[in-house]
C-alpha cells in the first residue's frame, strides 16, 4: 500500500481523538469554565453541527481544488479550531471553536477516502478507505484515553493544544507523501464543478447509499451512547474500568475496520449484508451478554468489530452510486455517519424515557440494523432493475467506466 496512505490515517487519528475526547473532558471543562455538564454538553452537538454543516459545503466549494491542496488546507482549519478551542476565554467563545474545529472533519475523510481510492488498484480500493480510518478507531484505543488522562492532570486546554500539534504533524505529512501530481486507478469522474457535483447526487441510489449509513450507524450509536450505564448497572463494573472497556470497543473496531477492506474488496454487497446482519445479532444479544462481566466485555468488543465491518462498504458505495462527484458524496457520507450518532443517540435515549430498561437501547439498535438492512436490501433490488438486459428491440444505457481523475482534479 503507498505510504501516502500514512499521512491519511494521521490526519484522521487527529480527527478522531478530538471528536471523541471532549466526551471524557466534560466534567473537567464545566468546573473550569462554571457551566453545567448539560451545558457543556452542547460543545459535543456543536463539533457534529460543524461535521454536518461543512461536510458537503467545503467539499463542493473545493471541488474545483487540487485534492492535496484541499487536504492541507483542511488540516490548517483543524488546527486552527482546536488552537482556539485550547485558548478560548469562556464558554461561547470554547462553542464556536468546537463547531469550527468540526468543519473539516468530514470533508477531510470524504476527500481523503477519493485519494485513498485513485492510489490503488481497484481491487483495493476498499481496503485503502480502511488503512486511511485506521486512524479513527486507534484514536478510540488510544488517542482519546491518553488525551483524556493528560487533560485530567494537566488540564483540558493541554488537551487541544497537543491535538493542535497532531494537526501540525499531519500537514507535514501530507505534504511531504502525497504526490503533487497522480493518476489514480480508473472508476472517477473528470471534474464537473459544483453544479456538476451537486446533481451527482441526485439519484435514488445514492439517497439510499446514504440512508443506510445513516440506519446502520444509527443502530451503533443507539447502544453505544448509553454503553456506560450499561456495564456499570447491568454487568456490575465499577466506574473507574469502563475506560478500559470502551478501548476494547476500540480494538473491534480496529479489527473490523481492517477485516471490512479486505472482504468488500472482494464482494462489497455481501460485506454490507453480513456487517448489518451481525450487528443485528449482537445488538439482540447485548440484554442477555450484559448479565456478566466477562461477556460483557466480549459483547462491547464484539459490538466494535461488527459495525466497523460496515464502515468502508458503506464509504465506497457511496462513492460508486455518484462516480460523478466522488469527494461531495463521499462527504456527505460523513456527514450521514454524523447524523446517525445524533439520531441513534436520541432513539436510544427514547427507551430509556419509556422505562424499557437499561439495556433497551441496544434493542433499539437492533432495530435500525434490520431498518439498515432494509435499505440495502431495496438499494440492491434497484441496482439489479437497472442491470436487467432489455428485451429485444428495445434500448438500455449501459454503464460505461468514467475515465480517471488526477489528484490534481
Amino acid at each position: 500500500m503507498p505510504l501516502a496512505l500514512l499521512a491519511l490515517a494521521i490526519g484522521a487519528f487527529g480527527i478522531g481523538t478530538t471528536e471523541f475526547v471532549m466526551m471524557g473532558l466534560l466534567p473537567d471543562v464545566a468546573d473550569d469554565l462554571h457551566i453545567s455538564i448539560p451545558t457543556a454538553g452542547h460543545l459535543v452537538s456543536a463539533y457534529a453541527l460543524g461535521v454536518v454543516i461543512g461536510a458537503p459545503l467545503l467539499a463542493a466549494l473545493t471541488a474545483r481544488l487540487s485534492r492535496r491542496q484541499v487536504l492541507i488546507g483542511l488540516m490548517a482549519l483543524f488546527v486552527a479550531g482546536n488552537a482556539l478551542s485550547a485558548l478560548a476565554p469562556g464558554y461561547d467563545s470554547l462553542l464556536a471553536a468546537r463547531f469550527l474545529s468540526g468543519l473539516p472533519h468530514g470533508a477531510f475523510f470524504g476527500v481523503g477516502a477519493v485519494v485513498a481510492t485513485g492510489m490503488v488498484p481497484p481491487e483495493r480500493k476498499a481496503r485503502s478507505v480502511s488503512l486511511m480510518f485506521l486512524g479513527l478507531t486507534v484514536a478510540n484505543v488510544a488517542g482519546v484515553p491518553v488525551a483524556t488522562l493528560m487533560g485530567q492532570h494537566l488540564g483540558w486546554r493541554a488537551t487541544f493544544l497537543a491535538v493542535s500539534a497532531i494537526g501540525v504533524a499531519a500537514i507535514a505529512s501530507l505534504a511531504l507523501l502525497l504526490p503533487r501530481r497522480h493518476t489514480p486507478s480508473a472508476g472517477h469522474a473528470p471534474a464537473t464543478g459544483l453544479r456538476g457535483e451537486l446533481a451527482a447526487l441526485r439519484p435514488l441510489p445514492v439517497w439510499l447509499a446514504l440512508l443506510t449509513t445513516v440506519a446502520g450507524f444509527g443502530a451503533l450509536f443507539a447502544a453505544y451512547s448509553y454503553v456506560t450505564p450499561m456495564l456499570t448497572d447491568s454487568a456490575g463494573y465499577a466506574e473507574s474500568s469502563v475506560t478500559l472497556l470502551l478501548a476494547l470497543f476500540g480494538v473491534g473496531a480496529t479489527a473490523g475496520n481492517l477485516l471490512g477492506g479486505r472482504l468488500a474488496d472482494h464482494s462489497l454487497r455481501r460485506t454490507l449484508f453480513g456487517g448489518l446482519s451481525s450487528l443485528a445479532a449482537v445488538l439482540v444479544l447485548f440484554p442477555l451478554l450484559m448479565r456478566s462481566e466477562w461477556s460483557a466485555a466480549l459483547a462491547v468488543t464484539v459490538l466494535g468489530m461488527a459495525a466497523f465491518v460496515t464502515g468502508s462498504p458503506l464509504q465506497l458505495m457511496v462513492m460508486e452510486k455518484a462516480s460523478a462527484a466522488p469527494s461531495l458524496a463521499s462527504s456527505a457520507n460523513q456527514a450521514a455517519f454524523n447524523l446517525a450518532n445524533a439520531g441513534g443517540a436520541w432513539i436510544g435515549g427514547l427507551s430509556l424515557a419509556a422505562g424499557f430498561g437499561t439495556t433497551s437501547p441496544a434493542l433499539a439498535g437492533a432495530a435500525l440494523a434490520v431498518l439498515g438492512l432494509g435499505v440495502a436490501a431495496v438499494a440492491y433490488a434497484v441496482d439489479h432493475r437497472r442491470a436487467v438486459p432489455a428485451r429485444p428491440g428495445r434500448v438500455v444505457a449501459s454503464h460505461v467506466p468514467e475515465p480517471a481523475e488526477s489528484l490534481q482534479h
